[in-house]
């Protein structure tokens, strides 16, 4: 077979999944799918964004894409303003990935950063947002995110860490969960060292002024 043969079957595959996972929830993320064949546990139990804290959404929304209710899938002004990356103490990059940049990378693409990955993730994190809508953007989102090693999901972090179903995650349980997105191998939300503290304080005060009206309210 060809490369552009291959090339064109890729995309089309791609596609097709893409259409696919608008109406049936992603099996398993590229990451899972990387822990698993290195014999790897991985911990994740799917449910619908209805079951989720609200405060878990307005948290992730704080911490990781603020103006997810405003952009059409990649936030332009926020990729312009991390060029220079701001580096967490732990090595943590914050490098502009919206929520739906951060979903198709999740499912379709590949971990770490890469300059071939980022011509394929933005084409598709629009597409995402035009086709799935930003409320299955964040379902399936809080679904496959890693929030520890091996921990996938708003519910199997919540029970691993605070012992209480995603649906019950107070405002301070979900900043805490969603201070570990950029170094999940690192932090622990149930442990947090005094830097994810502080950070997580710094979400929790964001909360308050965060848009969620685009679809997610329960």
């Amino acid at each position: 077979m060809s490369l552009i043969k291959t090339i064109a079957l890729g995309v089309i595959s791609l596609w097709l999944a893409l259409l696919a996972y608008n109406t049936v929830f992603p099996p398993i993320s590229t990451l899972m799918v990387a822990r698993v064949f290195t014999l790897q546990k991985v911990e994740r139990k799917y449910i619908p964004l209805r079951r989720i804290s609200p405060n878990l959404v307005r948290a992730v929304i704080a911490a990781e894409d603020g103006r997810f209710c405003d952009h059409h899938g990649v936030d332009w002004k926020a990729m312009h303003a991390a060029v220079s990356n701001v580096v967490d103490e732990d090595g943590a990059t914050h490098g502009g990935s919206t929520l739906s940049m951060q979903t198709a990378k999740n499912i379709f693409l590949w971990h770490g950063f890469s300059y071939i990955r980022k011509p394929i993730e933005i084409p598709l994190a629009l597409t995402l947002d035009t086709i799935w809508g930003k409320r299955r953007v964040m379902d399936t989102y809080l679904n496959v995110a890693e929030f520890g090693r091996g921990v996938f999901g708003a519910e199997a972090a919540s029970r691993r860490y605070f012992r209480k179903s995603a649906a019950n995650l107070s405002a301070r349980e979900a900043a805490l969960l969603a201070a570990v997105l950029p170094s999940p191998r690192r932090r622990n939300p149930a442990h947090a060292t005094a830097f994810v503290s502080n950070y997580a304080s710094s979400i929790e005060r964001r909360m308050g002024d965060v848009d969620s009206s685009c679809g997610l309210k329960r």
